[in-house]
């Protein structure tokens, strides 16, 4: 597995950004998958996550989406930290941030390793951002882990034409049952949109750095992901 720095160019020209790039073992080409974040920026853990998918074979990218305001930060996800994750989700421009997502993935599909469909895959605020990117059309699918926020952004459900699958935690603190429930009743019409709910965990069940990480959980929706992702390129 090969993993380097890779600077994006700005939509309109105005400077660059970086992204963490991942590829499969000896250089081989795969389809693309886009990596993003949690508030927490592309700290050790999405590493992980893009050379674990890199590993299946992916060519696997996570840009940096706090560089506007903190470029390169890598948190923890306690104490002091994570105020300051909080403070920048508060202070970030969602906006431009699918700006920045779509830029990122022009950049990723222009490698020549990165052949066949791009499937965005993020966690929290990251599946929130996963949701908008199938939402405007610029990935061939989306995968949303506990995505933060997601029933406040359920009118654009009607514009989706992507595959999308959503990964919620039953005992989540942040996206009670309710909102759920309303996220399969928007997509209850969508052809190839998917659901699951886990059972006993919580928010954050996939990340090993988290004191809700679960093991089974986090197991199962990957998976459930690898899955989804190759039925994807088989829809293509």
């Amino acid at each position: 597995m090969t993993d380097k720095t890779v600077e994006i160019p700005v939509q309109g020209g105005d400077g660059n950004f970086s992204g963490y790039l991942a590829l499969p073992p000896s250089g081989a080409a795969g389809p693309g998958i886009l990596l993003i974040q949690e508030i927490f920026g592309v700290n050790e853990h999405i590493r992980s996550v893009a050379q674990q998918y890199a590993l299946d074979g992916y060519v696997v990218f996570a840009p940096d989406l706090f560089w506007r305001l903190e470029p390169g930060v890598q948190l923890g996800y306690e104490g002091a930290d994570r105020d300051h994750a909080v403070s920048l989700m508060q202070k970030m421009d969602f906006g431009k941030a699918v700006e920045d997502l779509r830029s990122a993935v022009e950049t990723l599909r222009a490698r020549p390793e990165c052949q066949g469909t791009v499937t965005s895959v993020g966690f929290c605020m990251g599946g929130l951002l996963s949701y908008f990117c199938g939402v405007e059309g610029f990935v061939d699918a989306s995968v949303c882990y506990y995505p933060g926020g997601i029933a406040n952004h359920l009118d654009k459900a009607d514009r989706l034409e992507v595959p999308i699958l959503f990964h919620f935690a039953a005992q989540d603190g942040h996206i009670p049952l309710d909102q759920v429930q309303q996220t399969r009743d928007a997509f209850s019409g969508h052809e190839n949109a998917n659901v699951f709910l886990y059972e006993g965990v919580e928010h954050g069940f996939n990340c090993w750095a988290r004191k809700s990480y679960d093991q089974h959980a986090s197991a199962l929706a990957h998976g459930r992901s690898l899955t989804f992702i190759e039925g994807v390129r088989e829809w293509e």
